[in-house]
């Protein structure tokens, strides 16, 4: 595979540089010609040929009406789970049939949509929500839950909506799913298992990742709201003990046994098993003035520019390494990944955010949207998949909230575009089984609506939609009250 290089021109009307991508950074952009960084990858027998783009700069975007068309999306996936699976867990965007995690309904979509669409001034589709969740969500189930998703999307989303509303029905469902979810730290290390039973709270499973060992933001707030310190105590410990482990050279693996803490997944990345580790060392600093959580994510970021940094022709990416010498192992980058650009702008990192970010924009337009997994240095693909994944909008949100370019806004269009064009259905919104091909798979999780397009509706929203001073997001997307 080889990069082909820029067709048509850019050109700054004031400002910084040309990167490697043929892309422009920061205000004032103008698109002259094609528009186009033709920049094709000629993988044999792909089903598509990707080509990479760049917003259309020519008119400013409407805020306010690119916020109402995503409104209205929203609205077309709700209403279709509404029609079609409502009490359920999920809906499966192209049989319509209903879907519950683990055969029993924990009202997923309901818990994770309803602070999105209390920012969105849905009032009647939320207070619908919040009476089905009083009525008939129970917790008190015989099933095993993987602890790490219960939190980020019940929990959180409990509490958000709580904080939002003022209804304290949510509370109490949030704090007795916290009781239930919390014999899953009850280990050796004090790592927390990846599975406890919500009736019973016995646990299963030895194996974890760090990422879904840091639960700390919802925790902590319950804590907080309920002031009960026995959750915040639990999940501190449970990150202070994934930190102790790091390796010489500072770096975390992808995988660790429980019980033992040994490492069983030496591969270091800021992707998948690691993110929101290292997320909530930063966040949690911010939401609750945590001095040791500070601490921790100064002594991360060091390692992390070090040893998984990567720059190539294309620009600036981060890649894989080996947690105990920091050797660089694989140039892989994908969806889950595109979150990092984020994270370095609520750090203040901008010159790496903004360059990041823009390669962020490349891997979503060589293929008209993002893969699972690619070579971020032949772009070629290894897991095709889109999961409805938020990463990027998430980045795209920070960024322009965070500058006020407007190189953000286009870059939202050309993606809810690009979701509109390829995964919308005639009820719903559809995952892709692979970005080469475009075919869309039976699957709509519930983060679409927590985070998706909430990021993409705030990205347009007014900023006062949200209150950054006062609040911090979880990893879905959930925004907490900052008790610092």
């Amino acid at each position: 595979m080889r990069f082909l290089g820029v067709v048509g021109t850019i050109v700054r009307v004031c400002g910084a540089a040309l990167l490697g991508s043929g892309l422009l950074l920061g205000s004032g952009l103008l698109l002259i010609g094609s528009g186009v960084l033709n920049a094709q990858v000629a993988a044999a027998g792909a089903a598509q040929e990707p080509t990479f783009g760049t917003p259309t700069f020519g008119t400013a975007i409407d805020r306010a009406a690119m916020a109402e068309r995503v409104k209205q999306e929203y609205l077309h996936g709700w209403n279709g789970y509404r029609q079609a699976a409502w009490g359920h867990d999920e809906v499966m965007p192209l049989t319509g049939k209903p879907h519950d995690w683990y055969g029993v309904s924990l009202h997923m979509t309901e818990i994770d949509g309803l602070d999105t669409m209390l920012l969105m001034g849905l009032t009647t589709e939320a207070t619908e929500a919040r009476e089905d969740l009083d009525k008939n969500l129970s917790f008190d189930q015989d099933i095993y839950v993987k602890n790490f998703e219960i939190t980020i999307r019940c929990l959180g989303g409990l509490e958000s909506a709580y904080e939002i509303s003022g209804d304290k029905r949510l509370l109490a469902l949030a704090e007795d799913l916290g009781d239930r979810l919390l014999p899953a730290f009850h280990s050796p290390t004090g790592i927390p298992y990846p599975f406890v039973n919500l009736k019973t709270g016995k646990v299963k499973g030895v194996e974890t990742d760090p990422a879904s060992s840091a639960l700390l933001p919802e925790f902590g707030t319950l804590s907080k709201l309920t002031g009960k310190p026995v959750y915040y105590d639990a999940a501190k410990r449970a990150m202070v003990e994934i930190w102790k482990r790091r390796s010489g050279v500072g770096l975390l693996g992808g995988a660790i046994n429980v019980d033992t803490g040994k490492w069983t997944d030496t591969t270091a990345t800021v992707g998948s098993g690691t993110d929101s580790f290292y997320e909530y060392l930063l966040k949690c600093w911010l939401l609750f003035g945590d001095k040791d959580m500070q601490t921790m994510w100064q002594q991360a970021t060091g390692p992390i520019h070090q040893y998984l940094e990567d720059e190539v022709r294309s620009g600036l990416w981060y890649g894989e390494a080996e947690m105990m010498t920091g050797k660089r192992t694989e140039q892989n980058y994908g969806a889950l990944d595109a979150f990092f650009p984020a994270l370095l702008a609520l750090d203040g990192d901008m010159s790496r955010a903004q360059r990041l970010q823009l390669s962020n924009f490349q891997m979503w337009t060589a293929y008209g949207i993002e893969p699972e997994v690619m070579n971020y240095a032949t772009f070629e693909v290894s897991d095709g998949g889109y999961q409805l994944r938020p990463e990027i909008i998430e980045s795209t949100y920070y960024l322009h909230h965070l500058t006020g370019d407007p190189l953000y806004e286009h870059m939202g269009q050309m993606y809810y575009d690009s979701l509109v064009r390829w995964c919308r259905t005639p009820n719903a919104y559809a995952a892709l089984s692979d970005v080469r091909t475009k075919a869309q798979k039976d699957d709509m999780e519930s983060f679409f609506f927590a985070e998706t397009l909430k990021y993409l509706y705030l990205l347009y929203a007014p900023d006062a939609t949200v209150d950054w001073r006062r609040t911090v997001f979880n990893t879905e997307a959930h925004p907490l009250k900052r008790f610092d």
